[in-house]
């Protein structure tokens, strides 16, 4: 099966962990091939998430000027179009570029603006997603949240937790999830990934998102994949990510054909197409030779990711009918 060839949805992408070398040549002209694959390019081993993270380091060093935010953004667009990618949801964290002088409102709404222009330039629906990140202190995740809400009516869809979870708990942000939820704010949360089922039982509890990043771990408690089943909650799984930051020790141990068989809602995403070295129709390809995945597996998840979404109704409707036809 030709994957390139078939629409897709991504819902799990992170903008600064997926830099190509085309741009990071741009915004750094003395960068060699060697040196990005080193710095912005994780191992396929990494000792665990907090490893794996420190590549995102280099992404975001390049995006501290309006200029550099908009052609990274560009970039991913170029790459999404190229992947065959209908929608994307991407996701970042706008407390981390504000570096040399930029303010939080001021990367929101230049990585709005560039998304703009990415989606008629290249065709491809998206959506933005801020994170708050785990080791935030309250007033920041706070702070992100409220950009959410300021940024309603735009492309800024959602408020996300991410980085790592295994250092930090969950109390610190209960209040920006409180706000986000009676903001009627759609929601994410990284969970499941760096912990295991607890962390997502955590999470669901005091969170209250619709869906989770990764959640990879929750098959390891069956009373949770029967509560993710009759909750509807969407797990955006992440397949070669979750093998380089040591969650599997290898891809035959991932847990993604045992949580669609039990009938929870998932997609299959790269949550770092640079960090991974990896493309959503090499996901593809992954699932299909070591799960014997077919079209309609991909069909399945690509449904139920424009289910998820936060995309408007009427993109959700678009998206909707053109995987129907593809598939």
């Amino acid at each position: 099966m030709d994957y390139n060839k078939l629409p897709k949805i991504e819902l799990h992408l992170h903008l600064d962990c997926s830099l190509s070398y085309e741009v990071v040549k741009q915004l750094k002209p003395s960068v060699t091939l060697e040196e990005y694959k080193e710095s912005f390019i994780a191992p396929a081993k990494c000792t665990d998430l907090a490893d794996y993270i420190k590549r995102a380091i280099k992404g975001f060093e390049l995006m501290q000027t309006k200029e550099q935010l908009r052609l990274v953004t560009l970039d991913l667009f170029k790459q999404l179009k190229a992947d065959k990618v209908l929608y994307a949801e991407i996701r970042f964290a706008p407390l981390q570029h504000i570096m040399q002088g930029l303010t939080p409102t001021e990367v929101v709404e230049t990585v709005n603006a560039a998304t703009d222009e990415g989606i008629k330039t290249y065709g491809v629906e998206a959506g933005i997603i801020l994170c708050t990140l785990r080791h935030y202190s309250e007033a920041q995740s706070m702070e992100t949240v409220q950009l959410v809400n300021q940024f309603k009516e735009t492309h800024i869809v959602g408020f996300d937790i991410a980085a790592d979870e295994a250092g930090f708990p969950v109390t610190t942000h209960i209040k920006a999830f409180e706000f986000a939820n009676a903001n009627k704010l759609p929601c994410t949360a990284h969970a499941g990934e760096a912990k295991g089922a607890e962390s997502v039982w955590e999470t669901l509890k005091n969170f209250h998102p619709s869906r989770i990043g990764h959640g990879v771990r929750s098959a390891e408690d069956t009373s949770l994949l029967t509560f993710l089943k009759a909750n509807n909650i969407h797990l955006e799984v992440c397949p070669t990510s979750n093998v380089q930051t040591n969650v599997f020790n290898k891809i035959e141990d991932h847990t993604a054909d045992k949580i669609y068989n039990a009938g929870v809602s998932m997609s299959i995403n790269t949550d770092a197409r640079t960090i991974s070295n990896v493309t959503l129709g090499d996901e593809y390809r992954l699932m299909e030779k070591v799960f014997h995945w077919d079209k309609a597996h991909f069909k399945k998840c690509n449904i139920e990711a424009i289910n998820h979404s936060f995309a408007n109704a009427e993109i959700k409707d678009k998206i909707r009918k053109q995987i129907e036809v593809a598939y």
